[in-house]
């Protein structure tokens, strides 16, 4: 009677022995591991690096994240398809992410920004020496052109204003026409990302001595640039997991700083067409620019402060004549950041 109770027990036994043996069952390792897919604003260039290094590293991996990283093409797209659900996190412009939020009040699964990557807009005014445009008082009266997507055109009511600049004529081109349009003399100036447009006008064949770039924040406008952002179900259900990329993500940030030029070989990895030497430029003027910057080192790398958060959100509600009043409360929570000491990317020593 024993025997007859006993022997299914070790018949079950014995299976689960010789599946283990044969790695038939999952280990605890691999099934803890969280999924997250993720996509970044735009191509695989420079700038991924800093998504693609923790990666590499295995950063994510030791934090018990499976981390896909997908291209963009544009910060809009990003938040709508966080917002839909077909990607759990992404990298965006927080205007974009407030923008969405103002227009789309009831819409679920809302992203909300966690960590402040880009603390200063990357957004500036290019134009060519020889028009005569030194300062921005001179694009009074002259014609611009850029995407109507484009986060420096959006936000161009905001560097008006803060200028005195008045009577602009836009034209409105698809991205890769953008400086072709300036070099021909089409338009006398555009707006754009200082890291990829000076570039994209040297690949012209403008030397850059002959641009003249005027930066926004440094021409009266502080607005935040790229913020990491997460799915509002996703944060819910995953809170742990998103402390985890934010802490992973972190390092890699660290590594980059430390090596740029390893964190392009990253990007030459995933596409194999960029040229190496033009992302590494402009991974290095992006990080100058945009990440490294004193109004990060003062707020620390990752954070926001409070009263300039609130400011940007009622500027971009009125440049972007939003359908509602702009809550800073609503897009931003920075709860989910690593402690301060862990998020010190200034002391890292840089190539």
């Amino acid at each position: 009677m024993t025997m007859s109770v006993l022997s299914p027990i070790r018949r079950t036994a014995m299976v689960l022995a010789a599946a283990s043996t044969l790695g038939l069952l999952a280990s605890p390792a691999h099934s803890q591991e969280t999924p997250v897919k993720f996509q970044l604003d735009w191509r695989f260039e420079g700038p991924a690096a800093l998504f693609l290094s923790p990666v590499a590293k295995g950063h994510f991996k030791a934090e018990k994240l499976d981390v896909t990283i997908d291209a963009g093409n544009g910060s809009g797209g990003t938040v709508t398809r966080v917002a839909s659900g077909t990607y759990d996190m992404g990298f965006a412009d927080l205007a974009a992410l407030m923008e969405f939020h103002a227009n789309n009040p009831t819409a679920p699964n809302k992203p909300v920004a966690v960590m402040m990557v880009y603390n200063n807009t990357p957004a500036a005014v290019l134009a060519l020496k020889k028009s005569g445009i030194k300062t921005p008082a001179d694009l009074n009266g002259k014609k611009l052109g850029a995407p109507v997507f484009d986060a420096g055109r959006k936000a161009w009511p905001i560097f008006a204003k803060a200028n005195g600049i008045s009577n602009v004529a836009w034209t409105a081109m698809d991205p890769p026409l953008r400086e072709t349009m300036l070099v021909r003399g089409d338009i006398d100036a555009i707006t754009g990302f200082s890291f990829t447009s000076l570039l994209n006008l040297e690949a012209r064949g403008v030397k850059t001595e002959d641009v003249v770039v005027l930066p926004y924040p440094a021409h009266g406008v502080k607005l935040y640039g790229n913020a990491i952002i997460v799915g509002e179900a996703f944060l819910k259900k995953n809170p742990e997991a998103v402390k985890a990329f934010l802490r992973g993500f972190t390092k890699g940030v660290k590594d980059v700083i430390a090596d740029p030029k390893a964190g392009v070989a990253l990007v030459k990895a995933r596409d194999g067409i960029i040229n190496a030497d033009l992302e590494l430029r402009r991974l290095k003027l992006a990080l100058d620019a945009s990440v490294l910057t004193p109004d990060a080192r003062a707020e620390g790398f990752g954070a926001v402060s409070g009263p300039r958060l609130s400011l940007m959100a009622s500027q971009v509600a009125d440049a972007f004549a939003t359908k509602e009043r702009i809550n800073p409360d609503a897009v931003w929570n920075g709860t989910f950041l690593p402690p301060a000491t862990e998020r010190n990317i200034f002391a890292t020593a840089k190539k």
